[in-house]
C-alpha cells in the first residue's frame, strides 16, 4: 500500500504543472494533502480528474478564503471520516482531517508556521500542547494510527540544511524540537528516519535564493506511526524530483 503525503501550497497552482497526472503515475493508494487552500465546489474540473483516477476524496478546508485547508484521497473507501478535532479555532483554520479504515486510521495533518511572527508562534504552541493530549485520547480507541502531513518542525541538526544559522527560526526552535521529541517518545515512528539515517534530505525549499537548486532545505514534512505499525512499514522516500510547490512529497509503503 502506497501512502503518499504533499503540501500542495494551493491545489489550483500544482494542477497548472500537472499535479493529477503526476499523481496518476505514483498510483498511490492514498494521499494526504496540506495547504489546498479551496473547496471542491471551486475546482468543479479538478475533482472529476481525481474521481476518473479512482479516488474517493475528502476535503476540509478553512473558513477563510484561499487558506490553509487538509484532504484526503483514497481508492479505498474509509469506515468513517472524522472533520476536524473539536477545537474551534484549529478547525476555523482546516488544519486537521482523519480517514479509518479496517486496519488503521490515517490522518493529514497541517501545523500553523509561526514564522510570520510572535502571534502565530503562539498559536503554534497552542496547537502543539491541544494536538498532543487530543493524540493521546484518540490513540485509546485508534492504536494504528498515521498522522501525515506538514509537522512546520525540523527535528534534529540533520533535518536542516544549516542548523547554526536557524537556531532561532520558527521551525528549529528548541521547544518545538523538545516537543517533536516527546511526541516521538510517547509511542510513534519518524518513519523516514526509521529507514534512512542520511543527512540532506529535505522536504521544503525556499522560493529565495535557489535554495531548492542547491538543496539548501528543512525536513518538516512526516509520516508518523504508533508503534503497533512498525512492522507493516516497508519503504519511506522523499519524491523531490516532484516540483509542483516549494514542499515535495513523501512516499510511505506498508505491508499487509
Amino acid at each position: 500500500m502506497k501512502i503518499l503525503s504533499y503540501n500542495v501550497n494551493g491545489i489550483r497552482a500544482a494542477s497548472t504543472k500537472n499535479f493529477v497526472g503526476w499523481l496518476q503515475s505514483t498510483d498511490a493508494d492514498m494521499i494526504c494533502l496540506q495547504e489546498v487552500k479551496a473547496l471542491p465546489s471551486q475546482i468543479p474540473e479538478i475533482i472529476a480528474l481525481i474521481e476518473n483516477l479512482g479516488y474517493h476524496h475528502y476535503w476540509f478546508a478553512a473558513e477563510k478564503k484561499g487558506y490553509s485547508g487538509v484532504a484526503i484521497f483514497s481508492k479505498i473507501k474509509p469506515n468513517h471520516v472524522e472533520y476536524g478535532c473539536g477545537e474551534e479555532w484549529i478547525d476555523k483554520e482546516g488544519r486537521i482531517l482523519r480517514a479509518d479504515f479496517d486496519t488503521f486510521s490515517l490522518m493529514s495533518v497541517y501545523l500553523p508556521s509561526g514564522s510570520s511572527g510572535d502571534e502565530r508562534q503562539i498559536k503554534k504552541y497552542e496547537f502543539m500542547a491541544y494536538f498532543e493530549k487530543y493524540i493521546t485520547k484518540l490513540r485509546e480507541t485508534h492504536p494504528n494510527l498515521i498522522i501525515s502531513g506538514d509537522y512546520n518542525i525540523c527535528h534534529t541538526a540533520i533535518d536542516i540544511h544549516n542548523p547554526k544559522s536557524n537556531a532561532n527560526s520558527s521551525g528549529f526552535l528548541p521547544e518545538e524540537r523538545e516537543w517533536m521529541s516527546l511526541f516521538l517518545e510517547a509511542g510513534f515512528i519518524d518513519t523516514f528516519r526509521y529507514l534512512n539515517k542520511d543527512p540532506h534530505h529535505y522536504t521544503w525549499w525556499s522560493y529565495r535564493a535557489g535554495s531548492r537548486g542547491k538543496n539548501l532545505g528543512w525536513r518538516i514534512d512526516y509520516h508518523l506511526a504508533t508503534k503497533p505499525m512498525l512492522e507493516r512499514i516497508k519503504n519511506v522516500q522523499i519524491l523531490s524530483d516532484a516540483v509542483h510547490s516549494d514542499h515535495c512529497p513523501i512516499l510511505l509503503e506498508l505491508g499487509a
